[in-house]
């Protein structure tokens, strides 16, 4: 007895969608309608004041149904297709409705904020893998733009039946692009689509191209939605350098729609030297071929360009304030705790950070670090960085070193010390120690304010070292050499000595 709204970014999806819902549901009592730029003003308060009355069930739309004007009767169930196309303040405005409201997102490539979302089990995540029967891969090549190669890839299409997909995403030179096109294939049939053309105006273009009368569409980034064409089967992007990777992982996805090969060229301006991240982007898309690759095309997103912010607006970056690894730890900790608490009692106030440990501080003159000839790629430097922190045993630390080794061959000694420091800051853990400071020629160790050790435990290291001495609450160990080695050293002494007195004050008890 509830309402539905489907949201879609691009009035095309809306009216294909529209369609679609119409005849599936044809059978059932279910009363839909479609709102969308395209609609007339008298339609738009007809749709309106049923939604407000309840007498519409599902009503599908554009941006047009996150207008203030909207009242629904009773919402129950929120879709979103195409997520990565609406922000944050967008996708909250219909969830803002209504309190108990159901949200479906639906995506080929989630923006790194939402997979993050998912990762940490804030929302719920389902794969669908497995591409439709008879579908193959699409071939993906990235060259400089050059006419040559648009040229050969359009008469290659055509001499086979098929249509052509051409993207150029600025709407004020499309026209300069239409006329070079005219001179570089003369006999092909072309039109131009754009967001900013009327209704009366795009229609019979997209409605051409559908029925095979247009052969080659030149259009802006408008297409990358809803569109299924089985005929064409091959996209040229020009300066696809500019395009995001979900942009350009859903244009790609307008091509091999049917059992015949598709191709997709992504063309860059051959004098202009390529960004960092257009690169990866780029490289991304060539390497994630396969069909249902989007998921790993978003987690790559995610490593390119950071989770974004839970509690805010931005969608991509990374946590600065807080650093990524204790944010990530503190949103694990709170969503366990909240269903733990899924029974349907309020959860009393926690501290987010009770019960959060945190590895002691280790300042050594050491170099220990991932150097960038052993792991070349920034991204994956800093996922390993960030999974030597997360590990919390000896073991999940072996198992990251072992990964390390046998993705990229033997560990440099950086690399080796980067990992003796992480196992001696647990092992510091363990002994309580809040900081090991490894300069001038001594390990100045300090301890936590909650670490109560004897006399007893004084002495007895004093022993075994006569140099070692206690200093304004610090425990104080002279070396010579290596301060790795001695700091390794001192703790393995300072736990078989602690083990000694433990043992010591069983016997006692006994």
């Amino acid at each position: 007895g509830k309402q539905v709204a489907v949201l879609c970014p691009t009035t095309i999806l809306s009216e294909q969608h529209f369609r679609n819902f119409e005849e599936r549901l044809s059978p059932f009592p279910v009363r839909l309608d479609n709102l969308n730029r395209f609609r007339s003003s008298v339609d738009r308060k007809r749709i309106l004041a049923d939604l407000e009355q309840g007498d519409l069930d599902i009503v599908i739309g554009t941006h047009a149904l996150l207008s203030k004007e909207i009242k629904f009767k009773q919402l129950g169930l929120v879709v979103i297709d195409e997520e990565q196309k609406f922000g944050v303040k967008q996708k909250e405005a219909l969830k803002a409705l209504r309190v108990n409201v159901d949200v479906l997102t639906l995506s080929a490539t989630p923006i790194p904020r939402t997979l993050s979302m998912a990762l940490m089990d804030i929302r719920q995540m389902s794969l669908i893998n497995d591409p439709p029967p008879g579908r193959l891969p699409i071939r993906t090549y990235l060259r400089p733009f050059s006419q040559e190669i648009a040229k050969e890839a359009i008469l290659r299409e055509l001499s086979r039946g098929g249509q052509v997909y051409y993207v150029y995403n600025r709407v004020q030179g499309i026209y300069h692009i239409l006329e070079k096109l005219r001179k570089l294939v003369p006999t092909a049939r072309i039109g131009v689509g754009h967001g900013q053309m009327a209704e009366s105006d795009l229609e019979p273009v997209m409605i051409g191209f559908i029925k095979g009368e247009i052969d080659i569409l030149l259009s802006t980034t408008i297409i990358e939605n809803g569109l299924d064409i089985p005929n064409a089967n091959t996209l040229i992007v020009e300066n696809a350098d500019r395009l995001g990777l979900a942009q350009l992982y859903q244009l790609r996805g307008r091509v091999g729609r049917s059992d015949r090969q598709a191709y997709a060229y992504l063309l860059y301006e051959g004098g202009r030297e390529l960004t960092e991240g257009a690169l990866h982007r780029l490289q991304s898309l060539q390497e994630f071929s396969s069909l249902g690759s989007g998921y790993s095309l978003a987690f790559r997103d995610l490593q390119i360009r950071g989770a974004g912010e839970l509690l805010g607006a931005k969608q991509h970056g990374a946590m600065a304030a807080v650093g990524y690894e204790l944010y990530t730890q503190l949103i694990n900790e709170e969503v366990q705790f909240l269903k733990s608490h899924a029974d349907g009692e309020k959860p009393s106030y926690r501290d987010p950070l009770e019960g959060l440990e945190s590895l002691p501080t280790l300042d050594l003159p050491v170099s220990a670090l991932i150097p960038q000839g052993y792991i070349e790629d920034q991204a994956q430097r800093l996922f390993y960085y960030k999974s030597m922190m997360s590990s919390r045993s000896p073991v999940e630390l072996d198992q990251v070193q072992e990964e390390i080794a046998d993705r990229y061959g033997h560990l440099p000694e950086e690399v080796e010390r980067a990992f003796s420091v992480m196992r001696l800051r647990m092992l510091a853990q363990t002994l309580m120690s809040h900081k090991i400071d490894g300069h001038g020629g001594r390990l100045a160790v300090t301890f936590s304010e909650n670490a109560d050790y004897s006399p007893r435990l004084w002495s007895l290291l004093g022993k075994k070292n006569r140099e070692c001495y206690l200093s304004r609450g610090q425990f104080i160990w002279p070396f010579t050499g290596d301060s790795l080695a001695a700091a390794e050293r001192m703790l393995v002494t300072m736990r078989e000595t602690l083990e000694e007195i433990e043992v010591q004050r069983a016997a006692l008890e006994v």
